[in-house]
């Protein structure tokens, strides 16, 4: 069976963040890392992984250079390899470029699954995975919070906030994972070092037979806010501080 999972590199902090001339986000100036969700989904792979020996893992991400980091990240976690979409042209894409290209180089790869986080870390538009599925004309099953790999069918368990509601889709599918699947098995030293061995492969949108880029423009530039660091929660009064921080997590998918 060959899984695909779609993986970002996204900055540490959204906090004092550059932007280039042409008021995209300058992602090259900031360290990063994998984004979590996706490293919940690599480890969603593995654990199907570890109970068939007919299991190719591939890691797949589109972005500048640096994204490298994210795929390293998801080969120590227990992907078996790794494909880094490059190419200037698609320099501040928006999420229907990007679904696009990544659909591309799943099909190029061929596939049984593909899986993915939920939402990412920076951008949260959660819209990627459905795009991916419908650009491959495969079922598309969201926010996973469990996951089973069958041998023709994938089955998924979501939290609707009256409890856990269960959805199948036939495979081929395209599946996003929440945080709440499971907390990802910490890598292993030998793990660690393994994943150095193991084959990154580098793309372009010629690779790919792509003849064009990022179809967006930013117009407007953006500031940022003058002053100092704001503070969430005022320290006098713990009942509002409580519901303050409450409201937070909720908003951002925390909870």
């Amino acid at each position: 069976m060959k899984i695909v999972v779609l993986v970002k590199h996204v900055p540490w902090t959204l906090r004092d963040m550059t932007f280039r001339a042409d008021h995209t986000l300058d992602r090259t100036a900031r360290r990063g890392h994998l984004n979590e969700a996706d490293e919940y989904a690599v480890d969603q792979a593995v654990r199907f992984a570890r109970r068939r020996r007919d299991v190719q893992i591939t890691a797949l991400t589109m972005g500048p250079a640096a994204a490298d980091e994210a795929l390293r990240r998801a080969l120590i976690v227990g992907a078996d390899d790794a494909v880094h979409i490059v190419d200037e042209r698609l320099r501040g894409s928006d999420t229907l470029t990007t679904a696009r290209v990544l659909a591309a180089a799943v099909d190029r790869l061929g596939f049984d699954l593909v899986l993915s986080g939920a939402a990412s870390s920076d951008a949260g538009a959660a819209a990627v995975p459905a795009m991916v599925a419908e650009l491959l004309g495969v079922p598309v099953l969201c926010f996973a919070d469990l996951l089973r790999v069958r041998e023709h069918r994938v089955e998924i368990g979501r939290d609707d906030g009256a409890g856990l509601r269960a959805y199948t889709a036939a495979l081929p599918a395209v599946v996003s994972v929440t945080e709440r699947c499971g907390e990802p098995r910490l890598p292993s030293l030998a793990a660690t070092l393994d994943a150095h061995h193991k084959l990154v492969r580098t793309w372009s949108l010629a690779d790919l037979g792509i003849d064009r880029g990022a179809d967006t423009t930013v117009v407007h530039a953006v500031a940022a806010q003058p002053g100092g660091p704001a503070h969430l929660v005022p320290g006098d009064e713990p009942t509002v501080a409580a519901i303050r921080l409450a409201d937070f997590l909720a908003v951002h998918q925390f909870l």
